[in-house]
């Protein structure tokens, strides 16, 4: 995945985007970069690895190097960034978030007339941010040749652009996969992924970029470059999983989804008659708990914390760059209570249900810390599709999640023609599959949010929100 964050202003802005690309950590575990720019002086550049080292502590020594009135930086899961790109557009540093499937195709395309070249890094494979600048590069300005990439891009493209001007272009993909927005102040803007960062750091959140629209912005004001399209697939995964919860994306906020989304996973279960007798409704931390809240809210059934993640060293399991590794540190960061968990009825909520590699070893924690029962649920449906659009799993296979390895398990590749009935709980093959998973972790029961019902928890249109993770509809 990934995350930025931009500034530019009457003062230096090196500050506001330290702290602002802080808080976007939560988008990215590998890399992370600023830039900045000064009148005098010019560009300075930091790029960093943050596996192991967290943002914050990582930057912390560039800072008295940095200076300049404007400056963009990023959050990277994919390849170091932002870079200086110097063309006959001028010398401007780039940022982008997204995924290329067809990388070799454009790489090829532009190798074509035997001129062109890139620096490989040390995989031979190219910087997917320096083939972005390549195809902007193409066009005649920066406006038209953001368009172009965007259009031959097959995935995604949200990106941000400083010039030697000291502005800020910020683009959102084409159909506005990823959120854009603008804050304001007294004394300049600032671009976000995330909208609470620019309220935390002084600035009231101005404007939201439509999908497609291009901004310019400049320390007194920002204008559209290109006007935004009519078409949108907002990735829903923001407001289930990896949105921040104080943000909002097109008005919805991500906490506030989160308790409804389990309220209304409880007000089915309650109508179908499927809810269990469970002493505690319990979240998986941390991304589960307010969806776990909202069923608990609904069900009558007390809300509890049998389990804590201790996170002082290890914030995110799957930091380490091995599963291996991250299985061992999601052990060792679940601390039980014991009194809330030996000889009780358990009900664990999840923000989704994606691998399942974890998720054996967490149920065999509660049984081995006393529970009686444990009753698992998704607070998103069956995930049968790999995103094809954001990089925001570590998945090198589809056959890595969770529905589809039991389906082939179940039905051999006849099971994988037959994805639309095993992820519809109404269907044979859907009870079979939640049978199936019951039966391989340990559950007592299982049950998996329904896509209605989570739409109508994120609440704006249908058709403007992104579901293909679930259905594998475009």
């Amino acid at each position: 995945m990934g995350g930025f964050f931009g500034a530019v202003s009457h003062r230096d802005t090196v500050l506001d985007v330290y702290f602002g690309v802080d808080y976007h950590t939560h988008l990215g575990t590998r890399r992370a970069g600023m830039i900045f720019y000064d009148r005098e002086s010019g560009f300075q550049r930091q790029i960093h690895s943050i596996e192991n080292t967290p943002f914050r502590t990582k930057f912390a020594r560039d800072l008295a190097d940095f200076h300049g009135c404007a400056g963009i930086g990023c959050i990277s899961d994919s390849n170091p960034q932002p870079l200086l790109v110097r063309s006959h557009l001028g010398l401007y540093a780039i940022t982008t978030v997204g995924l290329i499937n067809n990388a070799e195709e454009l790489i090829a395309d532009y190798f074509s007339d035997h001129d062109h070249q890139f620096m490989a890094m040390s995989s031979g494979s190219v910087n997917e941010t320096e083939l972005v600048a390549a195809l902007i590069n193409q066009s005649e300005d920066l406006v038209s040749g953001i368009r172009r990439a965007q259009e031959l891009i097959n995935g995604s493209l949200t990106l941000l652009i400083l010039t030697e001007k000291g502005e800020i272009l910020a683009a959102r993909d084409k159909v506005g996969r990823l959120p854009v927005l603008i804050g304001k102040n007294d004394e300049g803007h600032c671009v976000s992924f995330e909208s609470f960062v620019c309220q935390k750091l002084g600035y009231e959140v101005a404007y939201e970029l439509g999908p497609g629209e291009i901004v310019r912005m400049t320390a007194d004001d920002f204008e559209t470059l290109a006007p935004a399209g009519d078409k949108m697939k907002i990735c829903a995964f923001l407001w289930t999983y990896y949105g921040y919860p104080n943000s909002n994306y097109e008005g919805k906020n991500v906490e506030v989804m989160r308790y409804r989304n389990g309220e209304l996973m409880a007000r089915d279960e309650i109508a179908r008659g499927d809810l269990p007798k469970v002493d505690f409704v319990a979240g998986m931390p941390d991304s589960g708990v307010p969806h776990a809240i909202g069923y608990a809210n609904r069900s009558g059934k007390a809300f509890a914390r049998p389990f804590i993640k201790y996170t002082p060293t290890w914030a995110r399991s799957f930091m380490p760059t091995t599963q291996e590794m991250r299985n061992r540190v999601a052990n060792m960061k679940q601390l039980p209570v014991p009194e809330l968990i030996r000889g009780k009825r358990l009900m664990l909520v999840d923000d989704s249900i994606v691998r399942g590699t974890q998720m054996q070893e967490t149920v065999q924690f509660l049984y081995d810390s006393g529970a009686q029962e444990v009753h698992m649920r998704s607070a998103c449906p069956p995930i049968a599709y790999g995103c094809k659009y954001l990089n925001f799993s570590r998945s090198k296979s589809e056959m890595e999640l969770l529905v589809r390895r039991v389906a082939q398990e179940l039905e051999g590749d006849e099971g994988l023609r037959h994805l639309d009935e095993y992820v519809d709980r109404d269907t044979e093959r859907g009870k079979c599959l939640l049978d199936a998973i019951c039966k391989k972790f340990g559950f007592d029961s299982l049950g998996y949010q329904s896509l209605d019902s989570l739409l109508e928890a994120i609440g704006i249109d249908r058709d403007q929100v992104c579901t293909y993770c679930w259905t594998g509809k475009e």
